[in-house]
């Protein structure tokens, strides 16, 4: 019976985690399983027993087998997902729970589990943006000594290997938190100050000396080995620099704990602290981590600025340092021989001031008045003899070398005699004099007479020999008292914190600040009496705030739940439940809510197995086929910025989907010039070019429109102003073209001046700068690094550039698909002209595709994916001349039998003969010849840029050479005096400097290429 209740209630675990895994329908459902797993551990909060349909037995739960199972499932499927609605609906304490528990479960042995593995689980998958924020609440409210608790709290259940082992994968979680965080983020500047770096490791030094503080107790050497293993840990990722840190992002950890250890040191149980310290240094497990330690500690120090200063006070800081660095590191003593010969590296083997030298000296003479010991005093002037006497040492050491040097005092042996000479005979008078001073008191120590002279004046050395001599005339170490004001101040107890910080957006509160003055003489600022009103008080906004949530006053409201899924998302926009009846009000809800979240939901499922690919096409049509029934705030730019989002996101299903419904006879022109936009933006998006922020309609900057000299009043002003900028702001692409067209005729400036004479005779009197030439190096750990990648393979899934789909999908589809369509519609135009004229098909109609409006704009949108694609396989082969081909063939052709017949009287239209086409090629409107010449420059320039233009030069001779043509009769039209329709004002300046930049163009490829276009041609 008992093993059947156990594979029974194991059953119900692994459905519960293999239900997280699957799409959940509702929220209603997902609470439940959220909320039975924390109920068996005792970690559920009050609030949700509610949820607990079917209760697990709290001995069934083994933490260490399931509970990464469901940190991981979370991650992968629920937090993605359900994020936004569980915070909507308050419920987001279910998910946080499960990584880092609350304040009240903090004791709990099974809530410090829980977070134990919440560290493996959110590192060992692709960080998110929901992964930061749990990680941040998790580092802050169970940092590393808590964590070593939880992994040494039950040792008689495990082997010491296993703690051991568990312990080390543990540190390395808490130190690769930084880096797995900035890989992430990149260049955002958005991560949270818990996971910088600086900010981060100085939390873990503070946390990391608490936990040495609460084990000066205990005498396990496990327990030791383990603190000293993360010690070293912290010195192998620089958290022991050899100097303080200038910058606040480069962590220290004695700049973070020494005002803690100076603090515990002066109290009456400093002993333990003090033993556990030594403890860990000599089981630190390399001499060189060590070195760095004992580094570290030397240069954080308390700086002396005056190092041969002899007063109280500088000598009471010299003895105070030196008493804890006895406390920190023990007594210089041989049977220490490590310790010896790391200090003896570190203390002479590199330059320090004159204070440091003697913090050195007075710990070695045993840092306390009265406990004076010779040991370490013979052994610090062994060591220092061994380098004063070095004849290398001598001649080649700096002089802040040897004055650190000779403040240490070597003692009178045998060597020291023979290298007086060698310091006598040193050219530089400063280090001669350091050698003569060392040799003059260590002759007075030994009771005899040495006099060298010549210590008078302050140059060479000779003050500072002077100071050093009167120095020694007393011992740091047999200082008394130290002054009051090298007190310490008491640094603040450390205690874990767990905020309770859901993703929710914060709620700011007014306060209201009442100024009380006293009284004023001004008569005339004085209120008369008035009768106390009649009429009710005004609501508060708190009391509106309640009636609006009031459930007694929505009664018939039906609230429509926020989609989660991307199916749901097209079924509140496109449903496919019978004919769309019923209220009016849920409509329109439904569709405001699936605006609100489109772009959101889009974009946070791109990468996220294949729901977007399977859901794209239908969105799609959802999206493009919305109209604006109900007037809801915002809704071009929501439907706007969501079809971007599937462009940007799901290119290969997206694009082909937008293209097929433009070419469609059943939409409006304003849903066309959506589906214009969303192409063009999504490609400059995925090929990482600038976007233009459009967040509404916005009027442009003034410096767009020209005003006459007289102008309206400013309020007037400023209206018309705004109301004719709207009229640009729906169009995006148009200002993307202006941009991109004017940049590539000012390409051609550089060629054009250098064929006319004064130009060049201007460039050869200019001092031009040298062109600075770098050379690239490889580097062989780059390359490393490169290779290594490709074996282990991209931890996040690989972005779509839109090189990879630009013909395939975009340009090459839209340009096969345009010559389709027109082919269809003068099928059926041939076929009705026989007709009376209220009877024949014109494709060229109002609103239509072939109208002159939306080919503009077509050909617009064309010109912009045909600028972000230039860096594509198929540009030169594919892209470039079917491209100049289709804006060549608008420009001169007549698309349809009525075209340019829009302002013609319906009379003359009637006697109008079919031959009409020849004045129809005259009757380009501007802005369709001013698109059309602008996609020509485009594609030109890129020609230009890629190859010189041999390909196109070469292979398409023909269509090049009646580029040229076109471009000379429009110009030369413009020129004299010829009205195009449409034109006037900016457009047509737009026109000339388009017409005048394919020319240019076509030049200067010609030019280049003429003689081997000669058979060609």
């Amino acid at each position: 019976m008992s093993a059947e209740y156990n594979d029974t209630t194991l059953a119900h675990i692994r459905d519960v985690i293999s239900r997280l895994q699957s799409p959940i329908p509702d929220v209603s459902t997902l609470l439940p399983l959220l909320a039975s797993p924390l109920a068996s551990l005792g970690l559920l909060p009050p609030r949700f027993r509610k949820y607990v349909l079917s209760p697990l037995p709290s001995e069934a739960f083994d933490v260490p087998r399931y509970a990464p199972l469901l940190q991981r499932a979370l991650l992968e499927h629920v937090i993605p997902v359900w994020e936004p609605v569980l915070v909507q609906e308050n419920a987001y304490d279910l998910v946080e729970q499960y990584f880092c528990p609350d304040t009240i479960s903090f004791a709990s042995a099974t809530a410090r589990q829980l977070a134990l593995y919440a560290y493996s689980t959110l590192l060992s998958v692709p960080l998110k943006d929901c992964s930061l924020r749990l990680l941040a609440k998790l580092v802050k409210g169970y940092p590393v000594d808590v964590l070593h608790a939880v992994v040494f709290s039950h040792r008689s259940n495990t082997s010491s290997s296993r703690y051991s082992v568990s312990w080390e994968d543990c540190v390395r979680n808490v130190v690769a938190v930084p880096v797995k965080v900035a890989n992430y983020m990149g260049e955002r500047r958005d991560v949270p100050n818990a996971l910088e770096h600086g900010p981060y490791f100085r939390d873990v030094s503070v946390r990391t000396e608490h936990l040495i503080f609460s084990s000066r107790t205990e005498r396990s050497q496990e327990r030791a080995s383990s603190i000293a293993y993360l010690l070293a840990k912290l010195v192998n990722v620089g958290i022991f620099p050899a100097s303080p840190p200038a910058l606040p992002a480069q962590p220290s950890f004695f700049q973070a704990t020494l005002p803690l250890i100076r603090n515990r040191m002066q109290h009456d149980d400093s002993e333990g602290y003090s033993a556990i310290w030594a403890k860990l240094l000599s089981l630190v497990p390399s001499s060189l981590t060590l070195r760095s330690i004992l580094t570290s500690l030397f240069s954080h120090l308390t700086p002396i600025p005056s190092g041969l200063d002899g007063s109280l006070r500088t000598r009471a800081v010299i003895k105070r340092e030196a008493s804890l660095v006895r406390s920190l590191v023990g007594a210089l003593k041989s049977d220490n021989s490590e310790l010896v010969e790391c200090f003896s590296a570190v203390a002479l083997g590199r330059t320090w001031e004159e204070g440091h030298a003697r913090i050195f000296a007075c710990w070695a003479a045993g840092g306390h008045k009265g406990e004076r010991t010779r040991e370490g005093l013979d052994i610090l002037l062994s060591k220092a003899m061994d380098i004063w006497t070095d004849a290398d040492h001598i001649r080649h050491s700096l002089l802040s070398q040897h004055k650190s040097i000779s403040c240490t005092r070597p003692g009178a042996l045998p060597p020291f005699v023979q290298s007086i000479s060698t310091y006598i005979s040193h050219l530089d008078p400063s280090v001669r004099r350091c050698g003569m001073l060392v040799a003059e008191e260590v002759a007075r120590a030994a009771g005899k007479s040495l006099n060298f002279g010549e210590w008078d004046g302050d140059d060479q050395g000779r003050a500072w020999c002077r100071q050093l001599r009167e120095l020694t005339q007393a011992c740091d170490v047999d200082v008394d008292e130290q002054p009051e004001e090298l007190e310490t101040i008491p640094a603040p107890e450390l205690q874990p914190v767990v905020e309770d910080s859901a993703p929710q957006p914060a709620k700011a509160k007014a306060t209201m600040v009442v100024l009380t003055a006293e009284h004023d003489s001004d008569d005339s600022l004085t209120g008369y009496a008035s009768p106390a009103s009649s009429r009710s008080p005004s609501p508060t906004p708190s009391e509106l705030e309640e009636i609006e949530h009031d459930p007694t006053l929505r009664v018939g409201v039906k609230k429509v739940p926020r989609p989660v899924y991307l199916a749901q998302l097209g079924e509140l926009i496109r449903p496919t439940s019978g004919l769309q009846g019923g209220d009016e009000q849920v409509t329109a809800t439904k569709i405001e809510v699936a605006l609100d979240v489109a772009e959101e939901l889009i974009r946070r499922k791109s990468g996220y197995g294949t729901e977007l690919e399977e859901n794209a096409v239908n969105l799609v049509h959802g999206f493009v086929g919305l109209q604006d029934n109900y007037d809801l705030e915002g809704f071009d730019q929501k439907r706007q910025a969501a079809l971007n989002a599937l462009v940007a996101c799901c290119p290969r299903k997206a694009a082909p989907s937008i293209i097929e419904e433009f070419f469609r006879n059943q939409y409006s022109t304003d849903q066309r010039f959506v589906m214009l936009n969303a192409l063009a933006l999504g490609a400059r998006e995925l090929a990482s070019l600038p976007v233009p922020e459009l967040p509404g309609r916005l009027a442009l900057p003034k410096e767009k429109v020209a005003f006459p000299s007289k102008r309206l009043p400013p309020a007037q002003h400023e209206k018309y102003l705004t109301a004719g900028d709207q009229l640009r702001t729906s169009d995006p692409v148009g200002l993307l073209l202006e941009g991109i067209s004017q940049e590539a005729i000012d390409k051609g400036k550089e060629a054009t001046a250098e064929k006319l004479p004064e130009f060049v005779r201007e460039r050869s009197l200019r001092v031009r700068p040298s062109s600075k030439v770098a050379e690239v190096r490889n580097d062989p750990s780059s390359t490393r690094a490169a290779l290594m990648q490709q074996l282990v393979g991209p931890q996040h899934p690989k972005r779509t550039t839109f090189t990879e789909v630009a013909a395939e999908f975009f340009i090459c589809p839209f340009i096969h698909r345009f010559w389709l369509f027109l082919r269809d519609e003068q099928t059926r135009e041939e076929r009705t002209a026989h007709q009376p004229v209220l009877h024949r098909y014109r494709g060229a109609g109002t609103g239509l595709v072939l109208s002159a409006l939306v080919l503009g704009r077509f050909l617009e949108t064309l010109a912009v994916l045909v600028h972000a694609a230039r860096n594509a396989r198929e540009w030169l082969a594919v892209i470039a001349p079917d491209a100049l081909e289709l804006a060549l063939t608008l420009g001169t052709r007549p698309l349809s039998r009525g075209e340019g017949a829009d302002d013609v009287d319906a009379d003359s239209e009637d006697t109008a003969s079919a031959g009409r086409s020849g004045e129809n090629k005259q009757n380009k409107e501007a802005a369709l010849l001013t698109a059309a010449l602008e996609l020509a420059v485009i594609v030109l320039d890129g020609c230009l840029d890629l190859d010189g233009g041999r390909s196109l030069g070469l292979e398409h001779t023909a269509l090049l050479l009646g580029t040229g043509e076109w471009a000379e009769k429009v110009f030369k039209a413009l020129e004299d005096g010829q009205k195009v329709l449409g034109g006037g004002g900016k457009q047509e300046v737009r026109l000339r400097r388009a017409a005048a930049g394919v020319i240019l163009k076509v030049d200067e490829l010609t030019t280049k290429w003429r003689r081997s276009m000669v058979d060609l041609v």
